[in-house]
């Protein structure tokens, strides 16, 4: 399957920061959670909960407390949580992961110029499975990226309502990603 094909019948993926949200989650259709919140005690039964309910759960490794954005970490969310995959801005960490067989996504936060030119060069590396843009309200800068690379691009960040996500879909991004509740259920 292709990581695009995830999304083909549900292109939102839920991303959610607290209990109550992971809760509100597993109500919607989506088939991915991001989880950007936990620590190294809670991270297991987070992803469990996510798993349990039929959907793959993607730890933003970044973000989670107690977890070293090392190695050493990538090991841990693999071999003692179960999850399917990671998020990171660390081209290491993705590098890394793949090689252990998790899906991978690399986030970008587009600041300027320089921010889309480094998207552009690694979009050739076989590391990641997607590329995460945020903010993901920019559909020309989505359109040039999708025209560019060779990733599945999911846009994230500020989406809030229907017109951001059509535009964020027309201008060709895979999928949207939102912490969002109400973009969950559309």
């Amino acid at each position: 399957m292709e990581f695009s094909d995830l999304f083909e019948t549900v292109p939102i993926v839920a991303a959610v920061k607290s209990e109550d949200e992971l809760s509100e989650s597993l109500k919607c259709d989506s088939n991915v959670v991001f989880l950007l919140f936990g620590d190294i005690c809670n991270l297991p039964g987070l992803v469990k909960t996510v798993k349990d309910s039929g959907k793959l759960a993607i730890v933003h490794i970044d973000l989670i407390e107690g977890l070293a954005a090392r190695e050493v970490g990538v090991d841990f969310i693999k071999e003692n949580t179960g999850a399917d995959g990671i998020i990171s801005t660390k081209a290491g960490l993705i590098r890394y992961a793949k090689s252990l067989g998790l899906i991978t996504i690399r986030r970008f936060f587009l600041l300027d110029s320089l921010a889309l030119e480094t998207i552009f060069r690694q979009s050739s590396q076989p590391d990641a499975d997607a590329f995460e843009v945020l903010p993901g309200v920019m559909p020309k800068i989505i359109s040039d990226i999708v025209s560019r690379c060779e990733k599945p691009i999911i846009a994230g960040g500020l989406i809030r309502d229907k017109d951001d996500v059509l535009n964020a879909l027309n201008a060709g991004a895979c999928a949207v990603s939102s912490t969002n509740s109400k973009v969950w259920f559309m």
